[in-house]
């Protein structure tokens, strides 16, 4: 049985952040379910290349519905930070111990919601300096994983590997 990806996003998302990893995940049987401040709206990611129709509004979703969290960069999660319903769905999503997936500026709602001290990650570089003030342990590698519950990456570049270790935690937890 596929398991139900949770995604927070808006405007400005690097594309294939978010359109690699929805591919993967969908391919392997699994749903995923776009997040944003109201269902219905058109989210158009930075390259222009990709646009999203948002499944639910912060406001109508709970942490208890879904078994993931996927966290595409480019300037969404920045946007996503300064509103407090994204990072207490964040924060909430971390202390239930289900898996987040993280990419290039994604761990800034992390971040955030002060949820990566001591955790192994990686990100984008302009965010490498806000992980290490915020404790995390930072490595430069294209995928960290920490426990089998966080998955982080730095740039497209790096989405082989994202995908790779991200879908190899989900179909785990299917199992």
């Amino acid at each position: 049985m596929g398991k139900k990806i949770a995604v927070l996003i808006t405007e400005e998302f690097e594309d294939t952040e978010f359109t690699s990893p929805a591919q993967t995940y969908r391919q392997a049987g699994h749903q995923v379910i776009t997040i944003e401040k109201k269902a219905g709206n058109t989210v158009t990611g930075k390259q222009g290349g990709a646009q999203v129709i948002i499944d639910k509004s912060i406001d109508e979703v709970s942490v208890d519905e879904f078994d993931a969290l996927l966290l595409p960069g480019g300037h969404s999660p920045d946007a996503l930070r300064g509103d407090d319903r994204f990072v207490d769905f964040t924060r909430a999503f971390a202390k239930s111990g289900k898996p987040i997936f993280a990419i290039c500026h994604g761990p800034q709602l992390l971040i955030s919601a002060d949820v990566v001290r001591g955790k192994k990650m990686t990100s984008a570089k302009p965010v490498v300096i806000e992980l290490q003030n915020a404790g995390a342990d930072v490595f430069n590698k294209e995928v960290v994983v920490d426990n089998d519950v966080l998955v982080t990456s730095r740039t497209p570049d790096d989405l082989p590997a994202f995908n790779r270790e991200s879908l190899r935690i989900l179909n785990k937890k299917s199992a």
